[in-house]
């Protein structure tokens, strides 16, 4: 059974960093892409930023947080695991922040949630100005 658990969430105040964590449990492969979807309430869900590894390194950011947040894939005690590092944050990104995975082939854009057939369970990140 896979399951993505994340960590890192928490409140911090405009122009401040935080670092999301994701692990993958159940679920290993060289050729994959891993990323991190949010949700605000009342909004769509919607990509911030997803990097494809194997035989491709492309990576893909939200136009909102280019030049803020990174995207970068590791392993921790031998399992895939993705980071999103968050510096300058503004009170616009207070949602709650998703790690997604999938293998190939892969359907959609990197920005499809639908496409994503494992998700975490959700980590709140607040704002405050």
């Amino acid at each position: 059974q896979v399951q993505l658990v994340e960590s890192g969430g928490g409140s911090v105040q405009a122009g401040g960093s935080l670092k999301l964590s994701c692990v993958a449990s159940g679920w290993k492969y060289s050729r994959n892409r891993m990323g991190w979807f949010r949700q605000s309430p009342g909004k769509e869900r919607e990509g911030v930023a997803v990097k494809y590894s194997g035989s491709s390194d492309m990576v893909f950011y939200a136009e909102s947080v280019k030049g803020r947040f990174t995207v970068s894939v590791g392993s921790d005690n031998g399992k895939n695991a993705v980071y999103l590092q968050m510096d300058m944050l503004k009170p616009e990104d207070t949602a709650t922040y998703y790690c997604v995975a999938d293998d190939p082939p892969y359907f959609g854009n990197w920005d499809h949630a639908d496409r994503y057939p494992y998700w975490g369970q959700g980590t709140q990140v607040t704002v405050s100005s």
